[in-house]
């Protein structure tokens, strides 16, 4: 039996790794201990709870006002004590996070085999998303399995002089984690939405909160309000908890009749609504998988993405950050039925549920517990597109 440690601490990752380990739990060839550093809290603990897991180890790094390089020392600093006291025969991380970066570090500084979930995403540009693009970059170069969502993320990887064989393209385990939450949420998760399935309105779902948006969150919020003034339109927010995004938004929208702005929902309330919406306006990373494996129109807030297979899918876009170009996209969605419908019918690119079992049978095959497995092969149409975009890296929207 190997002793995998699956070191977590923000919501996305909890999401995402949640099927990950409910099935290494399941799976007698591997002995999981989930760690947290605690970077995200409540909603960390939230998630996990949804899926029935707890954390093994709870590092609590979280405190008030703290900086990304103090997130960044005492999360280094408590696995590698950790770890020095119990070592691991794997550390797997995930994405792009603090937590990510320093789950890695620790791993590597001990001679640990570093197992990268959701390997090789790439905008081009460094300082976008901060600090997540340049978290990714680091992790790619002191782990040891590469686990790629999609052929164009594996072509990334190659393009930057990773060893082909330690690469497997598993698709994206948020398909499975949405696959498993669908229908089991009872509420929307807060009263202010109780009426939702009886409003006929259409449903807009709208958020944002990434560092790069926060000097255009004001023009997000006016956009967000002339949305909300179209008639038979209802935006729905669920405002992140950071003061700054609060600050330069809800004066925009804190007071619009046609705007329901609520705390951050539970991730089964969250699947619930976005299920229930119309379209999705966000610079959120998971809302650019989970839209279009709802068959969402997804407009990405922003100029640039790592996740370009939805844009060459067509089933998202981005819109910048500016007023109104955001507004101009998605009156034309609420407008256009051709429009609409084109988006909302286009392939899924990110996973087919099966990423979760691609990816024991990868770290299995790394141990030489069995074969590799077959890798993900989304629609031929996408694949190719995005390796093309992934070799070129131009992502930026024109």
């Amino acid at each position: 039996m190997r002793s995998v440690a699956v070191v977590l601490g923000t919501r996305p990752e909890a999401i995402k790794f949640a099927p990950v380990i409910r099935a290494l739990q399941d799976d007698p060839r591997f002995e999981p201990v989930v760690i947290s550093t605690g970077q995200h809290r409540q909603m960390l603990d939230e998630t996990l709870d949804a899926f029935g897991l707890t954390a093994d180890v709870d590092l609590k790094v979280m405190a008030p006002k703290q900086t990304l390089s103090q997130v960044t020392y005492r999360s280094l600093r408590g696995l590698e004590d950790y770890f020095a006291a119990s070592p691991a025969d794997a550390v797997l991380v995930h994405g792009d996070t603090a937590t990510t970066l320093t789950g890695a570090l620790a791993g590597f500084h001990l001679r640990i085999p570093v197992v990268h979930v959701e390997a090789g995403l790439r905008s081009g540009r460094l300082g976008s998303p901060f600090p997540e693009e340049g978290n990714r970059r680091l992790v790619a170069q002191v782990a040891a399995l590469h686990l790629a969502p999609t052929p164009g993320n594996l072509a990334n990887l190659l393009r930057e002089g990773i060893a082909a064989d330690t690469v497997t393209v598993t698709g994206n385990t948020v398909i499975d984690a949405l696959r498993w939450a669908s229908g089991r949420a009872e509420s929307y998760g807060d009263p202010a939405l109780a009426d939702l399935d009886s409003d006929p309105r259409r449903v807009v779902l709208a958020s944002a909160h990434r560092r790069e948006a926060w000097p255009h969150l004001p023009e997000i919020g006016r956009a967000l309000a002339r949305i909300a003034d179209e008639p038979g339109v209802r935006v729905v927010v669920p405002l992140h908890r950071n003061p700054v995004v609060r600050e330069a938004l809800l004066p925009h929208i804190g007071n619009h009749p046609g705007i329901t702005v609520t705390d951050p929902l539970p991730y089964l309330s969250f699947c619930k609504l976005m299920g229930r919406a119309d379209i999705i306006v966000s610079d959120s990373s998971g809302s650019q998988e989970e839209g279009p494996a709802l068959g969402k129109p997804t407009l990405v807030l922003g100029n640039v993405t790592e996740r370009s297979e939805a844009i060459v899918a067509g089933t998202a876009c981005l819109v910048g950050t500016a007023t109104e170009g955001i507004v101009a996209h998605t009156l034309e969605l609420l407008r256009d039925r051709v429009a609409y419908d084109r988006m909302a019918n286009a392939a899924n690119p990110y996973g087919d549920g099966q990423a979760t079992e691609r990816t024991v049978a990868a770290l299995a095959h790394f141990f030489g517990m069995g074969p590799a497995p077959e890798p993900f092969v989304p629609d031929d149409a996408v694949d190719e597109l995005s390796v093309e975009l992934a070799r070129t890296a131009d992502f930026a929207r024109t």
